[in-house]
């Protein structure tokens, strides 16, 4: 019992020291991020999003789980759609830098804690993740990506999706909600 609840702990504060640091990540490293480098921390965390997603359709059984995790997938791909359309318009390619290469490589890491869960743990696990992520990621594009923004095309994208991003927070939170509030086991709800 001590070891499933310290993996369980573990897991929580991997996550959410992940979110942590891509929440400051640009800050931390004093970079400022030009129009292009912003765009490609956009379409990098729209796709992380979609590819943990994509892991909960495979994996969960649950049909609340499910349902968040098909919202994510289509409202995600949506916004790169978005993106990719801005870029195209402006002649802008989207540019690696330090910050997508960070949130790559977490994903990975998240990928593959996520793919080492099976039912309730890979519940508990998938949603406690996608709560942490939407709350990085807002802080993101509120506090780095909106105020650094130079065109006002992209900035105005960016502002355009944050309330999506605090719709997908509010739902996330409400299925974590449910399932830590009503004692139920999420493979049976």
């Amino acid at each position: 019992m001590k070891k499933k609840i310290f993996t369980q702990v573990a897991t929580c504060t991997a996550i959410v020291c992940a979110a942590l640091l891509f929440t400051n990540a640009s800050a931390k490293e004093g970079a400022k991020l030009s129009d292009p480098e912003i765009a490609s921390v956009a379409v990098v965390a729209n796709q992380n999003d979609i590819g943990f997603s994509e892991i909960a359709q495979k994996k969960s059984k649950n049909a609340e789980v499910l349902k968040f995790a098909q919202t994510m997938a289509n409202d995600h791909k949506a916004v790169i759609d978005q993106a990719v359309a801005l870029v195209t318009k402006l002649g802008v390619t989207p540019k690696d830098n330090a910050v997508s290469k960070k949130m790559l490589a977490d994903a990975e890491r998240t990928k593959k804690m996520l793919n080492s869960k099976s039912g309730e743990a890979f519940n508990k696990a998938y949603i406690d993740n996608e709560v942490a992520y939407h709350k990085a990621v807002i802080a993101a594009v509120e506090g780095t990506l909106i105020p650094q923004a130079q065109n006002k095309e992209l900035k105005a994208l960016l502002q355009k999706v944050v309330p999506t991003l605090k719709t997908h927070l509010a739902h996330a939170e409400m299925v974590q909600k449910n399932y830590k509030g009503n004692g139920k086991h999420m493979d049976k709800m």
